[in-house]
């Protein structure tokens, strides 16, 4: 069983703050990086990240840094940034890293452009290390004050996943392994999208049942996509698939889904991009098209495409998705 003691994690947004509390009540001993110098001095001072996790302090045996250099001297690594960051950053670290360091992926999404899943970039970015994706329903808030969370994470070697899941986890953080990486990242990219839909509904009054319903619908597309990937059905079932699903579809502490909520109560695509990140902004284009590559039926993605894409209104979308034809629940 190898041993993870040291774990940086890279990102000190409020998901990063949060991983690093999280490791850190594992025993484990925990690197913040943080890109700016006068930040890290900063939450080194007053222990809390105040512009990305309010309220919630950050344990005080974990280390912060601006040094990348330092931050790859650990035995594994959490790169907590969005998937558009992606790839810029595991370039950074490549060449620092000793071979087979574990890169763990703490993005849900899927890069534009490319088209690629998040652990693809992390072998195209750095190839001798070995990548990782952590996914599931969890709120950094929730997280990061200690609250009962569990997450999956994936690996292609299931010893190196359940090593890893040993070493990260604690009575309130609990990480469950898998070496279906595909079907975990599937449900992290579509889940996203899904919550837009999810938001617009709730936003526009259309009721507990329409909301419901989207979302039980919305499963079957992420369905769909995964098993043309090869997905295993217990994944998208689980925590990274359904769970993420139902957690995000439900809650407008999900960014996206409180995106869609306030596309649904009227405001544009173009007013909201400018406030927080919301990853299904990002990935519901990419989505769309793979879909559309491999003949998968997506309506609601497709909708929600539309919608972010200036095609179709929002009353357009859902007088689409309402008048499609009746056929066999599948």
């Amino acid at each position: 069983m190898a041993v993870f003691r040291r774990i940086a994690i890279l990102g000190a947004g409020a998901w990063g703050t949060a991983l690093a509390n999280a490791v850190a009540a594992a025993g484990r001993e925990v690197t913040l990086y943080v890109r700016d110098a006068a930040v890290a001095a900063e939450i080194r001072k007053s222990r809390t990240n105040a512009a990305k996790l309010p309220g919630i302090a950050v344990a005080a045996e974990i280390a912060t840094t601006n040094s990348l250099g330092q931050a790859a001297e650990a035995d594994a690594l959490l790169l907590a940034v969005p998937t558009a960051s992606l790839r810029e950053l595991a370039n950074s670290i490549a060449s620092m890293l000793d071979p087979a360091t574990p890169l763990i992926a703490c993005a849900k999404g899927i890069e534009r452009g490319s088209e690629k899943f998040v652990t693809e970039i992390l072998a195209e970015a750095a190839p001798l290390a070995q990548p990782v994706i952590l996914s599931g329903p969890s709120f950094a808030a929730d997280v990061g004050r200690g609250l009962p969370t569990a997450v999956t994470l994936g690996a292609h070697d299931e010893g190196l996943a359940s090593d890893l899941a040993a070493a990260l986890s604690s009575p309130a953080f609990r990480l469950y392994h898998s070496s279906d990486v595909r079907g975990i990242e599937i449900g992290g990219a579509a889940k996203n999208v899904l919550a837009i839909a999810a938001g617009i509904v709730v936003g526009r009054g259309l009721g507990a049942s329409a909301q419901a319903a989207l979302t039980t619908r919305g499963f079957a597309e992420l369905s769909r996509l995964g098993k043309a990937f090869g997905a295993r059905p217990e994944t998208l079932m689980g925590l990274s698939g359904l769970g993420d699903l139902f957690l995000t579809c439900s809650s407008p502490q999900s960014r996206n889904y409180a995106f869609g909520l306030a596309l649904g109560r009227g405001r544009l695509p173009a007013e909201l991009r400018a406030g927080p990140l919301a990853e299904g902004v990002f990935t519901a284009p990419v989505l769309v098209e793979i879909a559309r590559k491999r003949h998968i039926e997506m309506p609601i993605a497709q909708a929600v495409g539309g919608i972010l894409a200036g095609r179709i209104n929002v009353d357009e979308a859902i007088a689409g998705l309402l008048s499609r034809p009746l056929k066999a629940e599948s």
